[in-house]
């Protein structure tokens, strides 16, 4: 094989972070010879500057929070986390920053590695530097999504910290600015003030996590308070400047703000700007739409998994939608049309839709799935929400003394089943795949009454939340 060969795949996968790594291993699964295509590393955000990192970081912080809640153990708890021993356990689950193990186990299924920016060039074909891949049945965009940072004259000289930088840093700064209110601000603010940073965050909108149920960000603001951080709602930063070393941030309050570094975690954009979209008459830098097969809209070969598609931005979603394209690329593949593309089917990615699960790592955790009370309500259906407070549930009180939390879930009172389930409280992350099943299995409420919880565990919100219901 030269440089200039030109090599031939049933398919080519741009992108192995584990949304690509996943398409791969449905392909390859099904027989089709596979190319993925990485100029990062392999593991994509996830593993090295999202997911991995940021739980690895906020695992310690979750576990001292809880302990201080039981009599017995708080004492032993009072002093500082080792921030050495965090930042280096962090460090292991990035494996210290280099993928040997996750390009060994793309080689163990069978797919090539080519390492190297790919790009489209024209249909069924990628360029990566000097080598042209061709794609017999499929070419699937898991190119993923990066960081925006807002258009502030001279921003590039403060050097601000995106997701990246704050999931990766190796020394805790003494004060620190987050900008933001969603996922990425929440966690990293969390993380920081309880390692020892002065952590102020700075919020455009009028609270914490305004895609989920109102009461989840008024719980995770009142908590990061609590610990010590400054959380300012409505304000938006109109300058930024860095001298000797010190941040300075003036709000559009007037406020001055000084701090050693400066997180943006406003929003993200796909990376499909340089991927060659232009040469199949897409704009290049736009999110890709797809159908629930995840096949770009108006082509029959391209396909788009994950944050490119724009659909849901999540790890465990993108994945999902891996293993929908993946299955059906290969019916396609084998001459026919997906046979079962119907919602809910083997080849379509309904859940999208329906019921995407989401756990926020703060103290208290946040955890949702499908509509909240105001989506449902925009979407037509005839619903009523039915709230419990969590401290009401005798498997709350065990878990931790003073278990402050809430429970909501969304009644689709026409049909009788749920549209959404929200939790919020200490633990509750484990609590939400039950509510995904219970959402995406459209379980009538008559038999969600035959599920019944252990006692005495915070499952037993289910009992409570339905109790709720019938006596309203």
């Amino acid at each position: 094989m030269t440089e200039t060969e030109t090599i031939a795949y049933d398919v080519v996968v741009l992108g192995a972070g584990p949304v690509g790594e996943n398409v791969a291993d449905r392909t390859r699964a099904a027989g089709l010879t596979t190319a993925v295509v990485e100029s990062e590393l392999v593991g994509g955000e996830c593993s090295y500057w999202a997911c991995m990192p940021s739980k690895a970081l906020l695992r310690p912080v979750i576990a001292r929070a809880d302990a201080r809640r039981l009599p017995g153990l708080r004492q032993s708890v009072q002093g500082p986390l080792d921030t050495a021993a965090v930042l280096a356990r962090r460090n292991w689950y990035t494996g210290d920053w280099t993928d040997d193990g996750q390009a060994d186990w793309l080689k163990s299924i069978g797919a090539d590695l080519y390492r190297g920016h790919g790009r489209l060039a024209g249909p069924r074909t990628v360029t990566v530097g000097d080598r042209t891949l061709t794609a017999r049945h499929a070419v699937v965009v898991s190119t993923g999504s990066r960081a925006v940072l807002p258009e502030l004259p001279n921003l590039a000289e403060v050097k601000p910290w995106t997701s990246r930088e704050a999931t990766s840093a190796q020394s805790v700064p003494g004060r620190l600015v987050v900008v933001g209110g969603g996922v990425v601000a929440t966690e990293m603010a969390t993380v920081w003030q309880a390692l020892g940073a002065r952590v102020t965050v700075l919020v455009r909108g009028k609270g914490l996590l305004n895609r989920m149920e109102p009461f989840a960000g008024e719980l995770v603001a009142e908590a990061l308070t609590e610990a010590g951080a400054d959380v300012r709602t409505g304000t938006s930063v109109e300058s930024v400047t860095r001298s000797d070393g010190t941040v300075v941030v003036v709000t559009d309050h007037g406020d001055r703000i000084e701090a050693d570094e400066i997180l943006f975690a406003t929003g993200r954009a796909p990376r499909t700007d340089d991927i060659g979209l232009d040469t199949i008459g897409l704009e290049p830098g736009s999110w890709l739409t797809v159908d629930d097969s995840l096949r770009v809209t108006g082509t029959d070969w391209l396909y788009a998994t994950g944050d490119v598609n724009h659909r849901a931005l999540l790890t465990h979603q993108g994945k999902y939608q891996a293993r929908i394209a993946g299955a059906a690329i290969a019916a396609r593949a084998a001459g026919t049309e997906p046979p079962d593309s119907d919602p809910w089917g083997a080849h379509a990615a309904t859940a999208d839709h329906e019921s995407v699960p989401q756990v926020v790592f703060t103290d208290p955790e946040a955890a949702a799935v499908g509509l909240s009370l105001a989506e449902a309500e925009q979407a037509g259906y005839r619903v009523r929400a039915v709230d419990v407070d969590m401290s009401s549930v005798a498997g709350a009180g065990l878990y931790a003394e003073g278990y402050k939390g809430r429970a909501r879930m969304v009644v689709d009172l026409e049909h009788e089943i749920l549209r959404g389930v929200t939790f919020v409280g200490p633990g509750v992350g484990e609590l939400i795949h039950s509510a995904t099943i219970a959402v995406a299995g459209q379980v009538p409420i008559a038999r969600l009454w035959h599920a019944v919880p252990s006692y005495p565990t915070i499952s037993e919100v289910w009992l409570r939340l339905l109790e709720a219901f019938r006596d309203k």
